[in-house]
């Protein structure tokens, strides 16, 4: 399980490994209750779902107390893979799917992750505020970033946004600065080849 991982995140502790390791039998239980993850797509969990969410650590270290928030965290993806890794940082995810939501916050209580946190709510209707937004591909990026920007202070927050194929389109109507990190510099795998994290100044 922690193979892939350690390749691209040598430096992970003990602790982080056990949890990492901790997560296929975790997902697994759940999966089987609640559809997080496709069956056909399940076998693949390290490489498309846990490695890929450790993508946005390619590009940014979060420093010690960022409080991030993931926006449409589904499965709990990239949220649960990015607290693990970054335990001192505080992390929220908020989703519209109550079922979704039970499952996450029950990975994060079997992974004894006291960091990290879930909740069954819209971003347009949630009103704390985060230094950082993260979330994976839930919608067009425009129109994303129109319904979370009040989740961060104007001026000061960033988003990291994980993304596939081609952007062209999407980035036009975008005002804010931006840049586009290819997760293919990092990960040597085929499935990475057009992943992309766009990191958008807020």
């Amino acid at each position: 399980m922690t193979e892939l991982l350690t390749t691209y995140f040598p430096e992970l502790t003990a602790r982080q490994r056990e949890r990492f390791e901790r997560m296929g039998p975790l997902y697994a239980a759940w999966n089987a209750r609640v559809n997080l993850i496709s069956r056909k797509d399940f076998e693949h969990l390290v490489e498309r779902h846990i490695l890929h969410s450790l993508g946005i650590a390619k590009v940014v270290a979060f420093r010690k107390g960022t409080r991030i928030i993931d926006v449409g965290t589904g499965g709990g993806f990239p949220l649960i893979p990015l607290a693990v890794l970054f335990p001192d940082c505080v992390f929220h995810g908020i989703d519209g799917i109550g079922k979704k939501i039970a499952a996450v916050q029950g990975i994060i209580a079997g992974l004894g992750l006291t960091n990290c946190t879930a909740e069954q709510v819209r971003s347009t209707e949630h009103r704390q505020r985060y230094d950082v937004i993260v979330s994976r591909a839930v919608t067009t990026l425009p129109g994303f970033i129109r319904d979370t920007r009040h989740l961060v202070a104007q001026g000061a927050g960033r988003l990291y946004y994980l993304k596939g194929g081609d952007l062209a389109d999407e980035l036009l109507p975008i005002t804010q600065r931006y840049r586009v990190h290819a997760l293919s510099e990092y990960f040597a795998e085929e499935f990475f080849a057009t992943k992309k994290v766009v990191e958008v100044e807020l």
